[in-house]
């Protein structure tokens, strides 16, 4: 019986050599999301990710007037500074200003404060501090 046993085994074994390439050949569709596909992001030129990057460089820039802000809340943060926190936290990553060591709280106050200014409605009040 043992060899009867052997046999099926071995022919099992031989009909899953044989369909076990024509499955991994097979053509499987990938499921990407809208919007991540790196070759037509760059096929568009790549715009706003460039604008992306350029946000972030004023953001390194104007690093002394929003600590200042927090530190004080007497300093005010310019309107260059304003358009790439908007820039970021509307079209980009908002979590990138988090990555640069800012929380989440503070990105919503700078974004607060960038909002108030560029409606017209005067300063916005200083940060809270504690």
């Amino acid at each position: 019986m043992y060899p009867m046993a052997l046999k099926c085994a071995l022919f099992l074994f031989a009909i899953i050599c044989c369909y076990a390439p024509a499955a991994g050949v097979r053509d499987v569709p990938l499921s990407l999301q809208p919007g991540f596909n790196l070759t037509s992001r760059l096929e568009d030129g790549g715009s706003a990710l460039v604008e992306c990057w350029n946000a972030m460089a004023e953001i390194k820039s104007c690093s002394n007037e929003i600590i200042l802000y927090f530190m004080n809340g007497a300093t005010d943060i310019g309107p260059a500074c304003c358009d790439a926190i908007g820039m970021i936290t509307r079209h980009c990553w908002p979590a990138m200003l988090t990555a640069l060591g800012y929380t989440a709280e503070e990105t919503n106050i700078l974004r607060g404060y960038c909002d108030a200014t560029s409606s017209g409605g005067g300063p916005a009040p200083s940060p809270i501090t504690m």
